[in-house]
């Protein structure tokens, strides 16, 4: 498992991608005030503006085609859209209404929400130490739920339509560029009826907020692809379990936010679940680096018959 020549520049990449993500919640902020239904209206319709130029300019008309010219594909990627528009919806209201932690708290469940999806969909047997890393996740969310008395339904929504979501990316065989440009594009016709029904009811954004943001609402799709084009770089230069490791970052970079700049409580109930997953997530790594090193070790050397 040789490095990949550009190595170094996925990792810078890849890395500002997951960093982007995790300021995004400082752009929505500035939006707050506007019908989170029609934000993601404009994302859908703005990203999908961007995203078909940078298609039509790479020549992926015919892949993206190809992929709704079935009824299983077609039927994949309506799926795969509804969930991701849930779960932009979940995000983008939660972070105006004040829930930056929860929705890093949901982040962080991503990788362990996908090893249970493994297990439970494609059967995967669980390690030991992918067991405990379970354990943990499942006790932090347990802990929130006794202390805080509600179950974190934003952290959950968040971990699990996206856990989904990335369980239907991975039966497509689309890139991640080509992957939003299909999903963007079935969910173009709602996202135009719904904005301009609220401009014909006077309530549309456009038009009744200042310049300021105005220009904001017009760069969701810029906010919406330039991480993405930043991840797909670094993904394709990039050993997996690199990239798994960089994931923590958007959550992370999420949680300083929501906690130092915008001062949201961190409680010693919600302190202990983030303990809970953490260590969950630590074993997770763990797991992760010594497979990764098991299995470069036992390859052949060079020359060596297989």
């Amino acid at each position: 498992m040789s490095s990949h020549p550009d190595a170094g520049r996925g990792a810078l990449s890849a890395f500002a991608g997951y960093a982007f993500w995790g300021l995004v919640p400082l752009y929505w902020k500035q939006l707050q005030g506007i019908d989170a239904h029609e934000l993601i209206a404009h994302r859908v319709v703005w990203s999908l503006v961007l995203v078909a130029a940078v298609v039509l300019s790479r020549r992926g008309l015919g892949e993206i085609v190809r992929a709704l010219s079935t009824p299983r594909g077609f039927g994949l990627n309506l799926l795969s859209s509804v969930l991701l528009t849930i779960n932009w919806l979940v995000y983008v209201w939660a972070v105006n209404a004040g829930h930056v932690l929860e929705c890093s708290l949901g982040y962080f469940l991503v990788p362990l929400i996908n090893v249970a999806l493994g297990r439970l969909v494609f059967h995967e047997g669980l390690r030991p130490v992918q067991i405990a890393a379970i354990v943990c996740a499942v006790a932090g969310v347990t802990l929130l739920v006794v202390q805080v008395g509600r179950v974190p339904w934003v952290a959950l929504s968040l971990a699990g339509s996206f856990g989904v979501y990335g369980l239907l990316r991975k039966q497509s065989p689309l890139g991640a560029l080509n992957g939003l440009a299909v999903e963007t594009t079935l969910l173009a016709p709602v996202a135009v009826g719904l904005l301009l029904w609220r401009h014909q009811a006077g309530t549309g954004a456009l038009g009744h907020v200042d310049l300021a943001r105005t220009l904001l609402v017009l760069s969701a799709g810029v906010v919406t692809a330039i991480p993405l084009l930043l991840f797909a770089y670094g993904a394709k230069r990039l050993r997996f379990t690199t990239l798994g490791l960089l994931q923590y970052t958007a959550p992370t970079v999420q949680f300083f936010i929501g906690w130092l700049a915008y001062d949201e409580a961190l409680t010693p109930a919600r302190a202990w679940a983030f303990a809970c997953i953490w260590t969950g997530l630590a074993c997770y790594t763990a797991d992760i680096l010594w497979t990764s090193r098991r299995a470069i070790t036992s390859l052949p050397e060079p020359g060596q018959a297989a």
